[in-house]
């Protein structure tokens, strides 16, 4: 990325307002992109022609197009691991070639695939039960990928949900799983283990309790247990038959990993038919994503104008606020991909970075954002670019007057932060008040609000597990976009592993099977007053 000549752009915009751009009649037409049935709207940021034409020069000159090709024909992409980023090939359709090393991965990927089907299949009709009768529960035990995925994909799909209750449960404090196993019947729950090492911390010893749990009750703990994992030895261990383990190759990280085997709870929830359609929203987004120029490329020019906002305009941190309820882990999902993906400090070369890599991403659903923390977006020091999402209807017809609300809601904050209010306009507000003269000024000031702040606005017809897909794929194909910009790569994660490293070595030590020492005074301190 050329710093002086983006630096030379933010030096000429930073002091324009985005509203006055909008002297172009064609603005609106021209700054957003559509992709099979979305439209993404970019032009309430402060990116002019001039601009975005530095940007897609940028992403050329980073060869996006040929990185992107070179993920989806399975080279070895992620290079401090030595391995493919083949999570695409999950939801490739039926007969595609995705080689790796020369072989057909997709024959393996299909044949997962219909084993799952057909298992969703039993657990739903009830061919396959539990020892007390038909399988009226799903606990998901998994952290990270294993957990947010699903879980997330679960709550936005409730209107598709006519399969078993599913529960997640990731935390290792023991009051994540009592709290969620006290309400259900040992007998009729199914638990899946999500976990493709079988070793993960603190999944396995929520699977441990859980068998404890369950063999309270039934004789048969684990026939009730379902492995998503690729060791078939430790899911054998454990009390799991090959039969009812799923696994995935090392070339689908965990917070890609949604699209396979991570998926069954969500496809026992809403079926193998629509679990399909949830892969072809994705499949669309992947097509889009390989075939759109890159100036009408959607994944293309979200990751751009995110580049422009944090590398360019300094802002620290974007908000993801959707407009839908059922959207409410959706930040947290992002948080995840974004942040594990792109916080790096080096270079795929080893080298220290020169500018900054990803932002903090955070949110929630709007409206209760807008009674929550919208009060420093709009009129606080920072600026935080918002990335607004918004659906044409809901799936409640009788409470579509909501929906209007929501998205009236919706179109005005984004309107609110570009155009803000001037100190003229607040106060002549308060002209035609019964506020004393002499305090009119005073506080004016307070209902001033700065505007100028840059928004972007996704629209989708309706949350269907088609455009779920297609969101979540947009998502990680924007992530990969900003990574090739950078110069680093997004599909490792060494920084999750020193913490995990240090909690094996303090376990003993609180047990009290061994000595601190080497450790520094504090965690000593600590130590000892929590063992006190």
């Amino acid at each position: 990325m050329d710093l002086q000549r983006l630096a030379a752009h933010v030096a000429q915009s930073e002091t324009r307002q985005i509203k006055d751009l909008f002297l172009d009649p064609g603005r609106a037409q021209d700054f957003s992109v559509h992709a099979d049935g979305l439209l993404f709207d970019y032009s309430k940021t402060n990116i002019d022609a001039n601009i975005r034409a530095f940007l897609l020069e940028t992403a050329r000159d980073a060869n996006v197009a040929g990185r992107r090709d070179a993920m989806f024909e399975g080279e070895r992409i992620n290079e401090t691991e030595g391995r493919a980023a083949l999570h695409t090939a999950l939801r490739a359709a039926y007969g595609t070639v995705v080689k790796l090393d020369g072989e057909n991965i997709v024959p393996a990927v299909r044949a997962t695939r219909d084993r799952m089907a057909e298992f969703v299949r039993a657990v739903r009709c009830g061919d396959f039960q539990g020892q007390g009768g038909r399988i009226t529960d799903v606990v998901n035990i998994g952290i990270g990928g294993s957990d947010l995925g699903p879980l997330m994909a679960v709550r936005a799909l409730t209107p598709y949900g006519d399969g078993p209750c599913c529960h997640f449960v990731s935390n290792v404090d023991g009051a994540h799983l009592a709290d969620t196993l006290a309400p259900l019947n040992p007998e009729t729950t199914l638990v899946i283990v999500a976990s493709k090492t079988f070793t993960t911390s603190e999944t396995m010893t929520n699977a441990r309790s859980a068998r404890n749990w369950m063999a309270t009750v039934v004789k048969r703990p684990t026939d009730q247990f379902v492995a998503l994992s690729s060791d078939e030895e430790a899911t054998t261990e454990f009390g799991i038959p090959a039969e009812r383990a799923f696994g995935f190759e090392d070339w689908v990280g965990g917070r890609y990993s949604v699209w396979g085997p991570i998926g069954l709870s969500l496809a026992l929830s809403i079926g193998a038919e629509n679990f399909a359609d949830f892969l072809a929203g994705a499949r669309s987004m992947d097509d889009h994503f390989r075939k759109a120029p890159l100036d009408r490329n959607l994944p293309v020019m979200l990751a751009l104008v995110g580049i422009w906002h944090h590398q360019g305009m300094g802002y620290a941190t974007r908000a993801v606020i959707p407009y839908e309820q059922r959207l409410e882990r959706l930040p947290a999902y992002l948080q995840q991909l974004e942040m594990e993906s792109n916080g790096k400090s080096v270079s795929m070369q080893g080298d220290a970075l020169e500018t900054t890599s990803g932002p903090v991403v955070w949110g929630e659903p709007g409206t209760n954002g807008q009674h929550a923390f919208f009060q420093l977006i709009h009129q606080g020091t920072a600026v935080v670019p918002c990335e607004f999402m918004v659906a044409k209807r809901g799936h409640e017809v009788g409470y579509a007057h909501h929906h209007r609300l929501l998205v009236a809601n919706c179109l005005a904050q984004a309107e609110a932060l570009m155009n803000g209010r001037t100190f003229a306009s607040a106060r002549a507000g308060l002209n035609r008040s019964d506020v004393p003269e002499e305090a009119r000024d005073r506080l004016a000031r307070h209902r001033v609000f700065e505007g100028n702040r840059p928004s972007t606005m996704l629209v989708y017809e309706q949350l269907t597990p088609f455009v779920l897909g297609q969101i979540l794929a947009l998502y990680e194909h924007r992530v990969f976009v900003e990574g090739v910009v950078l110069g680093i790569n997004s599909f490792d994660q060494w920084g999750v592993e020193l913490g995990k490293e240090l909690a094996s070595d303090l376990e003993p030590i609180l047990n009290g099977e061994a000595e601190a020492e080497g450790k520094d005074a504090s965690t000593r301190m600590l130590l000892d007053y929590l063992r006190s």
